[in-house]
């Protein structure tokens, strides 16, 4: 892991592969909310669409995520909007000696920096791929936020409200369908139960400023979709809770030549977390390929 930084600002970063020489075959994947550039590693390889041997692939972390400038790394620390985020990975890209982007590719609200780039960035963004994610906050999603912050805020005790927190987003993050059927048991977890203590302790780990601090900049999320001219692919989850599909057509609505591309998938907004399931991963991995291979 590497460190760009500003007067104000660390942005930590890892990359894959080498620059060409014509400095144009940058891909940027930038994190999600309690995503790390770790979270990526699984669809990078010489047998993937993001081929590191073939393309320079760069890895932000997100503000706030406890290890790019953070609450919990950085006193006196400050909120950062979407664009903010996306300036400084711009900085890195250009202190890297980038000078064309072949794509912008993420999930979540990794999805929702790639429609910012494309929109601050037109000229330097050649394509966009937008997993289950939007490009603004829009009402329910604030509805989802607010109640999980809500159970942060008020809880008798940090850990409580974690706990509490990760129990709230199982609920979202998943379809009717994925537990009515009980697809967790796929996942290796046997009941209800141990799934739900998973989510538990998966936001226990995150110091809860961090956690808190991310929302912010997730629920301030905005931008100006007709400023895109990067051939774009937005894949919403026919289940997404929170991104859902008809939010994802009225923004591809606003885009040139957008192409709205639905995951039909019972895991709900996780159906696009990178290579966690074997169809849906199959499915982003062709569009990968496509904005990759075959420019438009």
């Amino acid at each position: 892991m590497q460190h760009f930084e500003t007067a104000t600002r660390r942005l930590a970063y890892v990359t894959h592969g080498t620059l060409n020489p014509a400095a144009d075959n940058c891909v940027i994947l930038p994190t999600y909310y309690t995503g790390t550039h770790n979270s990526y590693t699984n669809i990078i390889g010489p047998t993937h669409a993001l081929n590191p041997t073939k393309y320079f692939i760069v890895i932000p972390n997100m503000l706030g995520n406890g290890l790019s400038s953070s609450p919990s790394n950085t006193s006196n620390f400050t909120n950062a909007t979407i664009a903010e985020n996306v300036h400084l990975q711009h900085a890195l890209i250009k202190s890297l000696g980038v000078k064309s982007i072949a794509a912008v590719y993420g999930w979540s609200m990794g999805a929702t920096q790639s429609y910012a780039w494309a929109a601050l960035y037109p000229h330097m963004v050649r394509a966009i791929l937008a997993v289950c994610g939007a490009a603004k906050c829009w009402p329910l999603n604030q509805v989802f936020l607010e109640g999980i912050e809500s159970a942060l805020n008020n809880a008798k005790s940090e850990e409580s409200g974690k706990r509490a927190f990760g129990r709230i987003y199982a609920g979202w993050a998943y379809s009717a369908a994925f537990y009515r059927d009980a697809l967790y048991q796929h996942m290796g977890f046997p009941t209800l139960e141990d799934f739900l203590k998973f989510w538990e302790e998966d936001h226990v780990s995150w110091p809860a400023a961090d956690l808190l601090a991310m929302l912010w900049t997730w629920k301030n999320a905005s931008t100006d979709l007709t400023k895109i001219r990067a051939r774009t692919i937005i894949m919403p989850s026919t289940t997404d809770a929170y991104f859902t599909q008809d939010e994802a057509a009225l923004e591809a609505a606003q885009i040139p030549g957008a192409e709205l591309r639905p995951i039909h998938s019972p895991y709900g907004h996780c159906a696009g977390a990178p290579g966690r399931f074997t169809t849906e991963s199959a499915e982003i991995e062709k569009a990968t390929l496509e904005i990759l291979y075959q420019p438009s």
